[in-house]
């Protein structure tokens, strides 16, 4: 076991943050986890709660904080459409003002800090695969750009921070990533998808469904946040994090369908605007820099995140006859 750290993970109580919290505590570290609930859930770190080693924090940050740390994950920031176009305002700040204060707080104590960052920022790309050379095709005023954007902004933001005052950071774009403990209703494709066909409502398809998307188990992704934060100060990124086996959305969903043993129907919508017809990482420089690439097939994901979301749905169920008969 390598040296005790005290560890920082903003947006801890969400998907990814939950999984990385878990992930730093098995390793022996202390763990402040710090989110304002907008997305994440007290359910996803329950299970951490009697550990001594790891803390709890309601905060938003966009809001400076004052802790002892030495290092940071800066996760915090809704990262489905449905989320960050719910308030797109507070969005864009989540990710500049966010990035500022946690920025401010590394160069305070000396921390060195992750950036999560997004293949969002490449837009709709005109470059297939995406290598981390490319600079994006970006709608800055569209409905997604105060993701797109903003995430784009905290890069810039950190790359200052690095050239200025020589912040050790690392800044990781994470492309589509599954697993459980999504939030049933983020309306990205993978949860969409499994809560329709498990409870055999119509799957809903925007477009032919003919983009491409690629997925990346959430367990493989956390490795790889582990290994750029361990990595020489001299690995700086952005590195992009993700899957390359490239899928369309038309073929995830019959997927779905087969293993759920589902009797739901295809339904197709029109194309929300902006919305990205491919999208494959080029993981070169993480293969190259870190030793990564990820593992898990998507069959293998899939089934553990189906098994997630049935016992999720059940339990729902459960609770709610509970209710029926108390009233």
């Amino acid at each position: 076991m390598g040296i005790r750290k005290r560890i920082l993970v903003t947006g801890g109580a969400g998907f990814l943050g939950s999984h990385l919290c878990e992930r730093l505590l098995n390793e022996g570290n202390e763990v402040i986890c710090m989110d304002n609930y907008f997305t994440g859930t007290k359910q996803n770190i329950h299970h951490l709660m009697d550990n001594s080693s790891f803390e709890l924090m309601r905060h938003d940050v966009t809001f400076p904080v004052y802790l002892e740390v030495d290092e940071i994950y800066n996760l915090a920031c809704p990262a489905s459409p449905i989320h960050y176009q719910h308030d797109p305002v507070q969005t864009t700040k989540t990710s500049v003002h966010g990035a500022i204060n946690m920025l401010g707080l590394a160069k305070r104590t000396g921390a060195k800090i992750f950036q999560a960052s997004t293949s969002e920022v490449y837009g709709d790309p005109k470059v297939h695969p995406q290598q981390e050379s490319y600079w994006g095709h970006v709608n800055p005023i569209g409905f997604r750009s105060c993701y797109d954007e903003g995430k784009r902004c905290a890069e810039t933001l950190f790359f200052d921070y690095h050239r200025q005052h020589n912040l050790r950071i690392k800044v990781g774009r994470i492309f589509n990533t599954y697993g459980p403990r999504m939030h049933p209703n983020d309306g990205r494709v993978v949860s969409n998808f499994i809560v329709q066909a498990l409870t055999g409502t119509p799957i809903t398809i925007y477009g032919e469904g003919e983009q491409t998307r690629s997925f990346c188990y959430c367990l493989d992704l956390i490795e790889s946040f582990v290994r750029l934060m361990n990595s020489d100060d001299s690995v700086t990124g952005p590195i992009n994090i993700g899957n390359p086996g490239e899928f369309t959305i038309r073929q995830l969903a019959e997927k779905v369908i087969e293993m759920t043993n589902s009797s739901s129907e295809l339904v197709f919508k029109d194309l929300p605007s902006d919305d990205p017809t491919q999208r494959r990482p080029d993981i070169t420089l993480a293969k190259e820099q870190l030793g990564w690439e990820p593992k898990v097939s998507l069959d293998e994901g899939l089934k553990k995140t189906i098994e997630y979301f049935d016992q999720l749905l059940s339990d729902k169920s459960a609770t709610v006859s509970q209710m029926a008969v108390r009233g």
